[in-house]
């Protein structure tokens, strides 16, 4: 059996729509899932007209979704085509994101499909739309009612990072680094990696100071905090190493020495990755019970609806999406 997927438009003030258009178009992708369009039926015409391709919409009902082939469409109501404004942050287009995302992770909470890929989302869109939440991935959680540990992991190619801190302030980073949290997040990107059928992925943590402190002349994290939590992951049979410095740990990575790279705050990883392949970054929502992709970068307001968006992180997220739900199917059996 083919993975099945729920695809969300994203934002319909941005590129999401075209994005998908295009995706659709490109060689394999319809021949390697079952793919459901979920959202509004204009708002998928709108990004077919953006991109200038033909997406045939093959609308079933929702009780037939579970047995539906090839490509399909679940309509929904959610936004008048009046109401979508290109480039522009609307509660409209808030709201019609917010519902497309439920609409999908219901039918992947179901088991209907096997994970769910969304175009790009404007969070001020969605807050003024009533996410009240740091972030989508934050918001997904607690609809689905999962409390235990998540967070955004990037992917570039065969590459994984994710980070101990996120969205805080970097006075506020070493205070907020500590033992479990390092492992929590070391674990995530383990487990990811291992679902996506990677075998014995090798983790290195990045350091927090400069030269990795240099023996707690720059700060004593790394002695005091750090090493001790990797050693404990050591200690549970996991291949990870560090902490290497941060301005050296990305070189190994892109040599390909390393699976994963776990870093202490947000652009300490996101600046080498996007340095690294802005246009194939994907952002996975890691540690979630349902699979959950989507291009790293955001709307691109500034180009939206003028048929030049590129899709290469839209084809990445699918392809990573359909390795995720294979190897979650080959573990199932």
């Amino acid at each position: 059996m083919r993975p099945r997927l729920a695809i969300v438009p994203g934002d319909p003030s941005g590129i999401g729509p075209e994005l998908i258009a295009k995706l659709l178009q490109e060689n394999g992708v319809r021949a390697a899932a079952d793919i459901l369009l979920v959202g509004d039926a204009h708002l998928w015409q709108r990004g077919a007209e953006q991109a200038g391709v033909e997406v045939p919409l093959n609308t079933v009902e929702e009780a037939d979704v579970a047995a539906f082939k090839g490509l399909a469409h679940l309509d929904l109501a959610t936004i008048a085509s009046g109401d979508v404004k290109v480039a522009e942050v609307t509660v409209a287009g808030g709201t019609t994101s917010l519902r497309c995302l439920d609409k999908a992770l219901d039918l992947a909470q179901a088991g209907r499909v096997d994970g769910v890929l969304f175009a790009p989302f404007n969070k001020a869109a969605m807050t003024s739309a009533g996410l009240n939440a740091e972030d989508e991935h934050r918001y997904m959680a607690r609809y689905l009612g999962f409390d235990g540990y998540h967070s955004e992991i990037n992917v570039l190619d065969e590459l994984m990072t994710t980070r101990v801190t996120s969205h805080i302030g970097l006075k506020d980073v070493a205070a907020n680094i500590d033992g479990p949290g390092i492992m929590r997040a070391v674990a995530l990107a383990h487990d990811t990696l291992a679902r996506s059928g990677k075998t014995r992925p090798h983790v290195a943590v990045a350091a927090l100071n400069p030269h990795a402190g240099d023996n707690g002349k720059f700060g004593r994290e790394e002695i005091d905090v750090i090493e001790p939590a990797v050693k404990a992951c050591q200690d549970k049979q996991m291949n990870v190493t560090g902490p290497w410095p941060s301005d050296t740990v990305f070189l190994k990575a892109k040599r390909g020495e390393v699976d994963a790279v776990v870093t202490m705050y947000h652009d300490q990883g996101q600046i080498a990755i996007k340095l690294m392949g802005f246009d194939r970054g994907v952002t996975v929502a890691g540690g979630l019970p349902i699979l959950v992709a989507t291009p790293a970068h955001g709307t691109a307001f500034d180009i939206a609806g003028k048929g030049i968006a590129n899709a290469s992180a839209t084809r990445q997220a699918f392809e990573l999406l359909l390795r995720m739900a294979e190897s979650a199917r080959n573990a199932a059996v």
